[in-house]
C-alpha cells in the first residue's frame, strides 16, 4: 500500500513538474513602456517614442518568456515599432528577429493588437529566414478594423513565435 501511494505521489510530482515547465513566473510585458529594457525572465519589452508619419501613436509591447521552444523563438523576438498606418489604414508591428544560434532558422510570428475598447487582431508573419548568429527586420501588418483614428490600439503582444 505504501509503495502504491509513493507511486501516485511520485507520477504527480512529475506531471505537475512537466505542466508547470518547473519555471517560476516573473511577470511579462509591459503597457505603453518606451523603456525598450528586457528582464532577466526572458521576456522583451519596449515601445517606441515615434509615431509613423501618419501622426498615429504607438504603444506597449510584450514578448512572452519562458522555457520551452517556442518561448525561445519569442526571446528572439524584439517589437521595435507598434502603431496604425493612417495611409494604408493598417495596424503595423515593426520586428527584429536575432538568431544567436549556430543553425539558421526560419521563423514565424503571430502579433496580437489590443487596448481600451479596442477589437482584439491578430497579424501573422511566416517565412522571416535568419541566418545564425545574425538578424532580421519584419514588418506585420492586418487591415484595421475600426472606423476611428487607431489611437485605441495601443499594445502589441507576440502570442506565438516558432522556428524551423
Amino acid at each position: 500500500m505504501k509503495l502504491r501511494h509513493a507511486r501516485a505521489i511520485a507520477v504527480f510530482g512529475i506531471a505537475v513538474f512537466a505542466l508547470t515547465g518547473a519555471r517560476g513566473s516573473h511577470g511579462g510585458g509591459c503597457d505603453n513602456s518606451s523603456s525598450g529594457s528586457s528582464s532577466s525572465s526572458g521576456s522583451s519589452s519596449g515601445g517606441s517614442g515615434s509615431d509613423s508619419d501618419s501622426g498615429s501613436s504607438s504603444g506597449g509591447v510584450s514578448v512572452p518568456g519562458g522555457g520551452s521552444g517556442a518561448d525561445k523563438a519569442a526571446r528572439d523576438v524584439t517589437i521595435d515599432k507598434c502603431a496604425y498606418d493612417a495611409a494604408t489604414k493598417k495596424l503595423t508591428a515593426k520586428i527584429t528577429v536575432k538568431n544567436d544560434g549556430s543553425l539558421d532558422y526560419d521563423y514565424s510570428v503571430t502579433m496580437k493588437f489590443t487596448g481600451s475598447g479596442a477589437v482584439p487582431a491578430t497579424a501573422v508573419e511566416t517565412g522571416i529566414a535568419v541566418t545564425a548568429g545574425s538578424s532580421a527586420s519584419a514588418e506585420l501588418t492586418t487591415p484595421y478594423p475600426g472606423t476611428g483614428d487607431g489611437s485605441e490600439y495601443t499594445k502589441c503582444e507576440v502570442t506565438r513565435a516558432s522556428r524551423i
